[in-house]
């Protein structure tokens, strides 16, 4: 019998069951919204059954494109959970308000296809076309935006499809006009007296806040003080843009930590296999620790052979477990810090690993550090030594460490060449001879079992053993004869690197380190960069590597990344709209939701990383679909004869209902992601907080400041375009 002690991939699997549980408490809130707003089986149905059809249909087409269901796409899920319940809550609405102006249900469902339907197109066109400059992005970044790209635009064209065709089909057939009897059971008369009282309250509520759009945009002064308002807001943004620290991908308790064990250079296997003997039961012991699983001989650092180290895995006990006495990764991984330490025959750290697998051996970041104009390695690594000190003593930085050293025992074999000469012994013919006997000389290969495999050549160990056998050996001379290679060589003894590492082809030496607890990545990198450059003399340069180095090369990407996508969106509205002008009392709003996003983030104590970042692409579709609705409503108020005020008014008190539906359903969907607990929890609540925080704030802000940003627009060019027509679309016709 065996017994698995070590097997990371349990951690994904634990994460992506964890996001199946998130998916169904989305699923759950967002169907308790939709019966709370529409107090009716018949209309709540409708809705609820985009939910299935929009997710299976997005699972096909993720299988036809080759994705797996991973984290990423499950996140997108997750999200698509909320976004693509929206088309059909605007269409069950309207419908419903038509019914409740004395429209048969079918005559309902065929008049709200002609008020609705270009904000569903627009709305749906907009949450596609702001992930197409995503999905182009390169490197490893470019991976994680791509998924969602993937999972959420093709969910949000299904969803549309469904909402223009099965959605008023169902109403058409499932919805009764408000004449007919009602039961007179008692539950059904509770039910219908708390759903009056919630509809009255609703709509003294739209009504006040018609009247406060209308003082707000209703004058000059008015509209000049909320676009203050709004300018301050944008500076606010830009603010929080330059605080918030950033981060690239978050560090999670994966679960397991790993151990580096360095002895002193030239120490036996058997004492580096003691040393940690003894680290591996001080980490059983450990709160939270399970086990310990130990190779002596590894360096985890740089996964090579060396007699003087090793690495111990330490995976820790289950989640569940841990939650109950708070041991989490970081808190253990500390304890392992400032316990290990009292081993002093070694140097030894405790890392996390590192957060995508196949980046890096472990978490943190790495630099290193080059020697551009000599071979030598020894002012190199001083330097390095140096900056380590320096570094740790720094605030945000911890456990900077090397574990590269050039004071390894080694032979250095002094060969007589002129007597080789007078003896007629080829050099090359030495080298030979140490190489096979030493060292692992390549032979051939052979095919064996449909593998291939290689044949070299090594004495036995009991005869390369001790120093004086390398002066046993023969070498044969041109001649044919057998010559002593003691007669030819000096053996002295000297100290250098053990393993020479080479980076863009200069020496190099390795510094690995984490930025501390509550410290963005970003900020870290920052100080290493500042230490570095005091310290580096001219002639030696540093460059990032693994994780680090993928940090750096995305850089401003999503700022690119953010303007692009707000561009596609206003091209895309200006195509629909047939106008310049009405995108922009759309896309005004966006830059707002970053605020709300970066607020939440900060609040939580949160870095500005890549999950946050896509957050912030989804709510520019998010922001711009509340948007969506009230102009588009407002402008068939023009085409009816009214003012832009009026007109804004109306299609703000009208749209209140159908924007805090889909906002609530939005929001509540991702609660599950703001308070995740459990394997990869850390993931989770970045994009939680981002979306959940921008999409609370930007409705508040738009429910007021884009009816402002319409009437602003209107009176602005009308004054310009006199000759202009009663809509917007007729007014940036030929003239625009």
């Amino acid at each position: 019998a065996y017994e698995i002690i070590y097997n990371p991939t349990e951690f994904i699997a634990e994460s992506i069951n964890e996001v199946y549980v998130t998916i169904a408490e989305a699923i759950l809130l967002v169907v308790i919204v939709i019966i709370v707003f529409l107090q009716s089986w018949r209309m709540a149905i409708v809705p609820i059954v985009a939910i299935p059809v929009s997710l299976i249909g997005t699972l096909a087409v993720l299988l036809a494109f080759g994705f797996s269901l991973n984290m990423l796409t499950l996140f997108g899920l997750v999200l698509a959970v909320g976004i693509v319940v929206d088309d059909a809550i605007v269409v069950v609405e309207n419908i419903e308000r038509n019914i409740r102006l004395g429209l048969a249900p079918r005559a309902a469902a065929h008049k709200t296809m002609d008020e609705v339907g270009n904000a569903v197109l627009a709305i749906s066109l907009v949450l596609i076309s702001v992930f197409v400059p995503a999905a182009f992005i390169p490197g490893i970044s470019g991976q994680f935006y791509l998924q969602f790209a993937i999972t959420i635009a093709v969910s949000t064209a299904i969803s549309a499809f469904n909402s223009l065709t099965l959605s008023p089909a169902l109403a058409g057939v499932l919805f009764k006009p408000h004449s007919e009897e009602h039961s007179n059971f008692f539950l059904a008369r509770f039910g219908r007296a708390l759903a009056n009282g919630f509809n009255n309250g609703f709509d003294r509520m739209a009504d006040g806040y018609a009247w406060l759009v209308h003082r707000l945009a209703g004058t000059t002064l008015a509209l000049a003080a909320m676009l203050l308002v709004f300018a301050g807001l944008l500076y606010a943004t830009y603010h929080m843009l330059q605080t918030v620290p950033r981060g690239f991908i978050p560090n999670m308790d994966q679960g397991y930590a790993i151990v580096v064990v360095q002895l002193p250079e030239g120490s036996s296997l058997a004492r580096t296999d003691a040393v940690i003997q003894k680290a591996s039961d001080i980490i059983r012991e450990t709160p939270g620790v399970a086990n310990a699983v130990a190779f002596a001989g590894f360096n985890g650092a740089t996964f090579t052979n060396a007699s003087n180290s090793g690495v111990i895995f330490a995976p820790f006990k289950s989640f569940e477990e841990r939650l109950e006495s708070g041991d989490t990764s970081d808190k253990i991984i500390g304890t392992l810090f400032g316990s290990l330490q009292s081993i002093q025959e070694a140097f030894i750290i405790a890392l996390p690993p590192p957060p995508v697998r196949g980046i890096g051996n472990s978490g943190g970041f790495k630099m290193m550090l080059q020697e551009r104009n000599s071979a030598d390695m020894r002012p190199i690594l001083a330097l390095a030594n140096e900056i380590a000190g320096k570094a740790n003593q720094t605030p945000g930085l911890m456990g900077v460490f090397t574990t590269f050293s050039a004071s390894s025992p080694q032979f250095f074999l002094a060969i007589d060449r002129d007597k080789a000469r007078m003896l007629n012994v080829p050099i090359p013919n030495i080298f030979e001879t140490l190489s096979i006997n030493l060292g692992a000389a390549y032979v051939n290969d052979f095919n064996a079992f449909g593998r291939v495999y290689q044949v070299r050549a090594q004495a036995d160990q009991a005869f390369r053993i001790d120093r004086d056998d390398i002066l046993k050996l023969k070498v044969r001379s041109a001649a044919g004869d057998l010559v002593p290679l003691g007669t030819l060589v000096e053996i002295r003894d000297v100290t250098g690197p053990s393993l020479v590492q080479r980076y863009n082809m200069y020496v190099s030496v390795p510094l690995q380190g984490n930025a501390a607890p509550g410290v963005a990545t970003g900020t870290a990198l920052d100080l290493m960069e500042g230490i570095a450059a005091e310290s580096l003399p001219q002639g030696t340069s540093f460059e990032w590597t693994e994780l680090a180095f993928q940090e750096r090369q995305t850089g401003n990407t999503a700022v690119f990344i953010f303007g692009l996508s707000v561009l596609f969106v206003f091209l895309a509205l200006a195509a629909l709209y047939e106008s310049w002008i009405t995108p922009f009392a759309i896309v005004l709003i966006v830059p707002l939701s970053v605020l709300a996003a970066l607020l939440g983030v900060a609040f939580r104590g949160l870095d500005n990383n890549i999950l946050v970042q896509i957050g912030l692409i989804v709510l520019i579709g998010l922001a711009a679909k509340n948007a969506i609705l009230i102009v588009e409503f407002a402008r068939q108020g023009e085409e009816r004869g009214l003012d832009a005020v009026e007109a804004a008014v109306e299609a703000c008190r009208l749209r209140l209902r159908p924007i805090l539906m889909t906002a609530f359903a939005f929001i509540l969907g991702v609660v599950p992601l703001v308070i995740a607990s459990g394997p990869g929890a850390e993931m989770r609540q970045s994009l939680g907080t981002a979306v959940f925080s921008g999409m609370l704030g930007v409705t508040l802000f738009g429910l007021f400041l884009t009816p402002v940003f319409y009437v602003a627009l209107r009176r602005t060019f009308r004054r310009r375009r006199p000759e202009a027509g009663p809509t917007l679309a007729s007014e940036s016709g030929a003239a625009e």
